[in-house]
């Protein structure tokens, strides 16, 4: 019966922030699954999180005290794991010796681990589960829908896609510990990237093949800290966040170009940008395909459905209109669904199907640990100053600047002489 699609999937998530409340959303679209259990390291917001989910009438959730404690919880298939960065490990460890012989599946958010050598321990530690890669862009519908129509279409009718280019902007996360770099494993690189990286490589692999038939060939990429390291904006972040970005900041913006080579030799190419020093009405995902006859491009802001507020109307600064909201007048985008737009549904639905199917999802730990490696080496490549050339030497072992708290805002005029 654990297998049978008839049975519904209980979910514990662990995590209570942004990033969870964000899952739990998701599941008002999601038929087949309940959200059973919240786990928090701050029992407060497990509780209010855990509300959430009985409000939205996606299932009878409870605050619980401890992982093992939810996972051992009768009803609990599976976990979804969207805790910060720098608890991954000791997440995943319990999760493990708690759930052994009972869970149908693990999922974590991006990004895997901070670093390579985490991210191998990580899925060392879940050999033996069925786990999925919580890479939301890939499963945002104008990216399915429109890797459906270019391959369905344009390459079967002229040839397959060459250049992908994918972006993820906004003006800064809502956590302190997504801005301190040791915490994160890097700034917005790590934070980011990891979605446009992966959503560009995705775009540009033929559906009926593995991820495994794009290889990496060079990596180039730079990163800067633009505006949170100006005296002005680290006072505010400091207020905020209280994180000193004039003693030690990270990156608020990164750019990264990634050759690849398919299958039949055909060289490709991928550029990602991600930003935390963008003002707009709020969060801006972008994307564009370009092959031989045909393009694509997409945004989430170029939506159907906008508000206006004159300079009479104020209020409380806040999020429901976009997330990342910056702006409370003018006429503003409105993005009517952001869970299934950003992709979140999308994803949970897959992993729901495939954790009570015993399949393997489309993106797994293994794909997460690839992505990780990408990531570093882009690091890498921004600290030498150079372009390098995969497979990337020393990247098992690297941790970058940002996160050795060794980077200063000034990096970004160093060069190779």
């Amino acid at each position: 019966m654990q297998g049978s699609m008839s049975k519904r999937l209980g979910i514990g998530i662990v995590g209570a922030g942004f990033n969870g409340t964000f899952h739990i959303k998701s599941f008002l679209s999601i038929r087949h699954a309940d959200v059973l259990g919240v786990c928090s390291r701050t029992r407060d917001k497990a509780e209010k999180a855990a509300a959430v989910a009985r409000d939205l009438g996606v299932g009878e959730a409870k605050a619980y005290g401890s992982i093992t404690e939810m996972v051992q919880a009768p009803g609990i298939d599976a976990v979804w794991v969207c805790s910060p960065n720098h608890v991954r490990i000791e997440v995943i460890e319990e999760i493990v010796q708690s759930g052994k012989g009972k869970l149908l599946g693990i999922a974590c958010e991006k990004p895997l681990a901070r670093n390579v050598a985490e991210a191998l321990k990580v899925v060392e530690l879940a050999k033996g589960f069925n786990t999925g890669y919580l890479e939301n862009q890939v499963y945002a519908p104008m990216v399915e829908r429109g890797k459906d129509i270019l391959w369905r279409r344009g390459a079967r009718a002229v040839g397959r896609p060459y250049l992908a280019r994918a972006a993820e902007e906004h003006g800064g996360p809502h956590e302190p510990w997504f801005w301190r770099g040791k915490d994160g494993g890097g700034g917005v690189l790590n934070d980011m990237m990891c979605h446009s990286i992966e959503a560009a490589r995705f775009l540009l692999t033929d559906p009926a093949k593995p991820r495994s038939s794009l290889t990496p060939r060079t990596v180039n990429a730079d990163i800067a800290t633009l505006k949170w390291s100006r005296p002005e904006y680290a006072k505010k972040l400091k207020a905020m966040m209280g994180v000193d970005y004039l003693k030690k900041p990270s990156e608020d913006f990164a750019r990264a170009t990634v050759s690849w080579e398919d299958e039949s030799g055909n060289p490709l190419i991928t550029e990602v940008t991600t930003s935390w020093s963008f003002v707009g009405p709020g969060a801006r995902l972008s994307l564009e395909v370009m092959g031989p006859e045909y393009y694509l491009q997409g945004t989430s802001l170029n939506n159907h459905l906008n508000v206006f507020f004159s300079r009479e109307v104020s209020g409380k600064t806040g999020e429901d209109i976009v997330e990342k909201q910056t702006a409370e007048q003018g006429l503003m985008p409105v993005v009517t669904d952001e869970p299934g737009e950003y992709g979140y549904t999308g994803e949970n639905r897959h992993m729901v199907d495939c954790f009570l199917a015993k399949r393997k999802p489309t993106e797994t730990f293994e794909d997460g640990l690839e992505v990780t490696r990408l990531l570093m080496a882009c690091y890498l490549s921004a600290e030498r100053g150079e372009r390098l050339s995969w497979p990337v030497k020393g990247l098992d072992t690297y941790v970058p600047p940002v996160a050795r708290e060794e980077y200063t805002a000034r990096d970004v005029f160093k060069g190779k002489k």
